[in-house]
Order: C-alpha cells, then sequence, then structure tokens
C-alpha cells in the first residue's frame, strides 16, 4: 500500500491550489495584524502617547492571538480545518474595518484585541491541515510557501498603509488593508482542496488538555517552543523601533520611505521557501545554527549610522529569522506524532507571546538607550536562543523517523 495515498502530491494542481489558497490566507492574516506597526509615529502624534504605550495597539493583538490558538486549535477539531479558516479570514477582515473608524485608542486597542481572538483560527489549523493533508516530499516546501505568503502579507500590509497613509490618513490605509483581506478570503474559500485526513471529532475538553500535555513531555518540542519566543521577540522588536529611528536625524525619512524598508521582507520571502527546500539537504539542525548566526550578525551591522548598512544589517537580519522560523516550524510538525495540531498552536503561542513581550519591553530599552538598547537587547536574546539550539542539538537524545520524518 502506498503511504501516500490520498495526500497532496507535489506538482499537482491540488498541491498547488492548497499552497496558493493558505498563501493567500497567510497574506491576508499578516497584512491585517502588522499593518499598525508603521503607523506608531503616526499614532504617538496623533494620540500624544509614548512609542512604548503605541506598541500595545500590536501587542494586543498578538497576545490575544497567543492565547487563543489552543481554543482555536480544539475549536477546529470540531468545525473543520477549512470552514474554520474561512470564517476567521472573513471575520478578521470585517474587525479590520471598524479599526479604521476607531474614535479614540482605547477604542482602536478593543477592536485589536477581538481582532486577534478571531486571527488565530489560520495559523493554529494552516499547519495542522498541511501535516495532514500534504504528502512527507512536499511538507517542508509546502510550509516554506505558506510562511512566504505571511512575509508578503506583512511587507503589503506595511507598505499599503505606509504609502496611503502619506497621501490621505492612516484610517484609508486601514480601509485598503481589510478591503483586499476580503479578497482574499473569497479567493481561500473558492481554491483550498477539502480535509481528506481529517473527520470532526466531538472530543471533550479533558482528551485535548492530554493532548497539550503530551507535546511537553518531549523536550525537543519545548526548546522549539522556547526558540520561538525568543526569536519572534527578536524580530518584532527591531521592526517595532526601526521606524522611530529612521524618522529621526541623521536618515530624516518619510512615513512612506520608512514604510518601504519593509520591502526587506521578500528577503523573508525568498528565505522561508529556499530554508524549507535546503534544510532537506543540509538539516534542520545546521539550518537553524546558520540563521540565527545570521540574525545576530544583521543585527549588529545596524549599529551603523550609515543607511545603506542599516537597509544591509535588516536584510541580513531578516533572513536569517524567516530561515529559523521555516526550519523551527517544520522541525515541530516532523516531531508531532500524536495531536499535530495541538503543537503547532503551542508553538505559535510561544512564538506570538515572544513578539508581545519583547516588542513592548522593546519600547523601554529604546526610550532609555536609543537604538543601542534595541541592538543590545535583540543581542541577548539571540544569544539565548543559541543556548537553547545548542541544548536541542548536543544534548537530547534524537528520535526514531515516523511517517512525515521519511523526507
Amino acid at each position: 500500500m502506498n503511504i501516500n495515498e490520498g495526500y497532496l502530491e507535489r506538482g499537482s494542481i491540488e498541491y498547488r491550489r492548497s499552497n496558493l489558497a493558505l498563501f493567500a490566507a497567510g497574506l491576508a492574516t499578516f497584512a491585517i495584524l502588522y499593518s499598525v506597526q508603521p503607523l506608531f509615529p503616526v499614532f504617538t502624534k496623533e494620540f500624544h502617547l509614548s512609542p512604548a504605550a503605541v506598541s500595545l495597539s500590536l501587542s494586543i493583538s498578538t497576545i490575544m492571538l497567543a492565547v487563543s490558538l489552543p481554543v482555536a486549535s480544539f475549536l477546529s477539531d470540531r468545525v473543520g480545518r477549512k470552514p474554520f479558516m474561512g470564517f476567521s479570514l472573513i471575520l478578521s477582515s470585517m474587525c479590520c474595518l471598524c479599526a479604521a473608524f476607531a474614535p479614540d485608542f482605547t477604542s482602536l486597542m478593543v477592536i485589536r484585541a477581538v481582532q486577534g481572538v478571531v486571527l488565530a483560527g489560520i495559523p493554529a489549523v494552516a499547519m495542522a491541515y498541511l501535516s495532514e493533508e500534504t504528502e512527507a516530499a512536499g511538507l517542508r516546501l509546502a510550509l516554506g510557501l505558506y510562511i512566504s505568503g505571511n512575509t508578503v502579507g506583512g511587507l503589503f500590509g506595511r507598505l499599503a498603509v505606509s504609502w496611503i497613509t502619506d497621501l490621505f490618513s492612516w484610517r484609508w490605509g486601514i480601509i485598503s488593508i481589510a478591503l483586499a483581506s476580503l479578497l482574499a478570503s473569497l479567493y481561500f474559500w473558492r481554491s483550498l482542496p477539502p480535509s481528506r485526513h481529517f473527520k470532526p471529532r466531538r472530543v471533550g475538553l479533558k482528551p485535548v488538555l492530554q493532548l497539550f500535555a503530551v507535546q511537553f513531555r518531549d523536550a525537543t518540542l519545548v526548546l522549539l517552543f522556547v526558540l520561538a519566543a525568543i526569536l519572534m521577540g527578536s524580530f518584532v522588536t527591531l521592526y517595532n523601533y526601526l521606524g522611530f529611528r529612521l524618522i529621526e536625524a541623521p536618515f530624516n525619512l518619510s512615513q512612506t520611505l520608512v514604510g518601504g524598508i519593509f520591502i526587506l521582507y521578500l528577503v523573508g520571502t525568498f528565505s522561508s521557501s529556499w530554508m524549507g527546500y535546503m534544510s532537506s539537504r543540509i538539516g534542520l539542525e545546521l539550518a537553524l545554527w546558520i540563521n540565527i548566526a545570521l540574525m545576530l550578525l544583521g543585527a549588529l551591522i545596524t549599529l551603523s549610522g550609515h543607511l545603506v548598512m542599516v537597509i544591509i544589517g535588516v536584510a541580513v537580519f531578516t533572513f536569517g529569522f524567516f530561515g529559523s522560523h521555516s526550519t523551527a516550524s517544520s522541525w515541530v510538525g516532523i516531531r508531532a506524532n500524536a495531536g499535530k495540531a495541538q503543537a503547532s498552536s503551542l508553538y505559535l503561542l510561544f512564538y506570538y507571546g515572544g513578539s508581545s513581550i519583547g516588542g513592548s519591553a522593546g519600547g523601554l530599552f529604546w526610550s532609555r538607550y536609543a537604538w543601542g538598547g534595541i541592538v543590545g537587547m535583540i543581542s541577548c536574546l539571540i544569544l539565548l536562543g543559541m543556548a537553547a539550539l545548542l541544548l536541542l542539538t548536543a544534548v537530547l537524545p534524537k528520535r526514531a523517523p515516523a511517517r512525515s520524518e521519511s523526507f
């Protein structure tokens, strides 16, 4: 019997359709989530708040997304993967539209918090869908392409908002993201193949909690969760406060040009898909070491006072981060035998939890030590990540491969 029978085979029409549909879902999710990030300097002026305070408009969404991931995973086991993701996409797009009409910062925070809850339906389920439906030979590439959609969405959201804010206002910028996300939602509904290896389950809360507990018994998974929090905390901190640095002397860039810096996300689009391919050749461990080292190097380069060097440093850092994320998330999907959805949601809980904590804590370092404080904080986090990776690769025993691991 063919162990890949019924799975989405690499090169097939349905394999391409699923990849493009989840690419669109990732694009919409991250465009909505990160559309406020380049607006932090605008918010400080309009709402008369500190950089650390306005960063909460992003952190509140990511922390609510993080804590909602296990619940979303539980509900998707009952409702089904595709219907649950589709509902989340449409509802989050409507929340984005409401955010554009928020009368004050408190109202914006409330809407962004709700938005974080409903957005959880995509990242909590997308990796589980791919792990369940895709043949082993195409899984790493499919995960890499999905993460590429995340990077393109993050890029599109930031660029569109920055450009439209300079032309009109930040509210029109948010409206544009909401409308684009609604279009992506419709494409998702039309294109994603239905699940073949999943049946809705009316399981009780206790068995689900047991599946979550199983993940914490695997030290490799726990270290991957911790690594996700550390690396994402570093990444969001750099991009949260990069705009504040670039609008000040000696750079004095406009809002549109600051938003243009996010074009460097395209480096991450390439990195996440390419490292999905390369990790199958050089191994997951070596791929992670290379990418984390690139993150540290890139962060240090941004200390330069020359704009070109800052851009190069951010590009190197971005390449390393998305390569790390693609590799680590693939490792989680491969490693988890029981409760893949729960393992994926825990990985992302730590991932977005690190984003929330790191992104807001960075404001304190920025206010006191400027960019040098940001780079110092990021460097310390990356060194902690290296320590976790050293423990993961050098100390823990390797486990025999399962079906999904037979690449």
